[in-house]
């Protein structure tokens, strides 16, 4: 390159820089091509996918009855085991039981809170039908607040009326002694619960139904061993 040509690329050389700044200024404050989002259904194996409109919602899978009714019914059965921990009040014993009572109350009232909003989003009432009444059903009836101990289903494990006198008329160490045996009796029945949805074809299929029910089979079960032994320190 000869003296002139290194000259005039020296003095041009500013000016590509004034240029590269004014076109990225320019790409800046260029408003940006608004673009509907692709909504993508994937194809069965073998099928091609398909684009389905930008107003398209996702929607929850299909439920079966079995679902529904074991949401109903473990509400209930999650109630009565709430019933049993407030008696603890005046009555219990062991310090070490009180606690468990209180773990038990906090972890299956939020869990009833759950049951409660996936039935609610699925349209679905979040009790069982109140059969036997004069053939009224009463679908709609919160059922966190009600006497658990003198209804009349009881779903596997629940403690009968007169389980739940004892209970309630029981102090010290008789009162610890009955709340194990029966609270035991009541996780086994949950157990059981569970055990039956899955038993029954085509039920359990929805993700978070399996999910919770994987949590209360295990939490249950870790929570029973743990009265086990307790009842096992017992006189």
């Amino acid at each position: 390159m000869n003296t002139f040509a290194r000259i005039r690329t020296i003095k041009l050389w500013p000016f590509v820089g004034v240029i590269a700044a004014l076109v990225f200024t320019l790409f800046l404050i260029m408003p940006a091509t608004s673009q509907e989002p692709v909504v993508v259904q994937p194809g069965a194996p073998g099928q091609p996918t398909k684009t389905l409109p930008a107003s398209t919602r996702a929607q929850l899978p299909a439920i079966a009855p079995k679902d529904v009714e074991f949401m109903q019914g473990m509400i209930m059965h999650h109630a009565q085991a709430v019933e049993m921990v407030a008696l603890m009040d005046g009555r219990v014993e062991s310090k070490e039981l009180r606690l468990l009572g209180a773990r038990i109350s906090h972890s299956q009232s939020e869990e009833m809170k759950f049951m409660q909003r996936w039935l609610e989003a699925r349209g679905q009432p979040t009790s069982l039908p109140m059969k036997g009444m004069a053939g009224m059903d009463m679908p709609g009836m919160d059922m966190g607040g009600m006497d658990m101990s003198h209804h009349h289903m009881l779903m596997p494990g629940m403690l009968t009326p007169k389980q739940m006198e004892a209970l309630k008329n029981a102090k010290g160490a008789e009162f610890d002694r009955l709340f194990l045996t029966g609270m035991i009796q009541h996780h086994t029945g949950a157990l059981t619960m569970v055990k039956d949805l899955y038993n029954t074809a085509g039920a359990g299929q929805d993700a978070e139904l399996f999910t919770f029910t994987t949590d209360v089979d295990s939490g249950q079960r870790a929570e029973i061993k743990i009265m086990q032994t307790m009842l096992g320190q017992k006189p």
